[in-house]
């Protein structure tokens, strides 16, 4: 049997190029989404390309019922599961003043309960095998303040805490949880921003540049590796210098 990876959000994205990265590690992936699944499949076709199997799920993670039934069926296609990705999310940034409930509702939905909902499932089948790795994207927004991202950043702290307390309680049944908390990213969402506006972002970053969906991706392969089979509960900061 080979491994498997469930990446969530891996349509686009650094959820792409998460199941890139690992699918050249020799993973065979699940490629969760919840809207597009042409870009889906897409992402499902370069995987197999690398030789390893890829399967499209469609689920909204926030949904208790669609990832239950995104489980069962990774189960009867790959068998067990050695990697979740906890990736997908949403961005809908809004200052404190201008927050409505039906856009905090759904961050808090997506970017909270759907991570538990995934992990809850995730280590349900892991703790059988007596291992298994989950990674949690979080954001450097978790630990500096942005303007117009009290609700983000509420949630990728959220996202924090309960990579701790999800690697105190699963590290006895050999599972280890860690998070990535990437600064600015160069996906399609940022390179919709105006030019004066990311000259601005990237002078405030000791590099002077922006990271790609690469650089996380590697950090979290290795993450997945036997390399770091000593860590658990950590939040590892992938911005360049940004929070220093």
């Amino acid at each position: 049997m080979g491994k498997t990876a469930l990446i969530t959000g891996a349509s686009r994205g650094i959820g792409k190029a998460v199941a890139l990265r690992l699918a050249k590690d020799g993973y065979d992936i699940a490629v969760n989404y919840n809207s597009n699944t042409g870009k889906a499949e897409q992402t499902a076709e370069e995987i197999r390309a690398q030789g390893v199997k890829a399967s499209i799920y469609k689920a909204d993670t926030s949904n208790i019922d669609e990832v239950k039934a995104m489980f069962k069926d990774i189960r009867k296609e790959f068998g067990g599961l050695d990697v979740l990705v906890n990736n997908a999310g949403v961005v809908d940034d809004a200052y404190l003043l201008m927050i409505n409930q039906q856009s905090l509702e759904k961050s808090l939905a997506i970017n909270i309960q759907g991570y538990i909902n995934c992990a809850q499932q995730a280590a349900l089948r892991m703790a059988g095998a007596g291992k298994g790795v989950i990674i949690n994207v979080s954001s450097v927004s978790s630990v500096i303040a942005v303007e117009g991202q009290t609700v983000y950043s509420a949630t990728k702290g959220a996202v924090n805490s309960m990579t701790a307390t999800m690697a105190k309680e699963l590290a006895p049944r050999g599972i280890r949880v860690n998070a990535v908390a990437p600064g600015f990213i160069g996906t399609d969402m940022l390179k919709s921003i105006p030019e004066d506006l990311a000259t601005k972002y990237i002078e405030s970053i000791p590099m002077k540049k922006f990271g790609s969906a690469e650089d996380v991706a590697n950090v979290v392969a290795s993450l997945c590796s036997d390399e770091f089979a000593y860590m658990t509960g950590q939040v590892l900061v992938l911005d360049g210098g940004l929070s220093l």
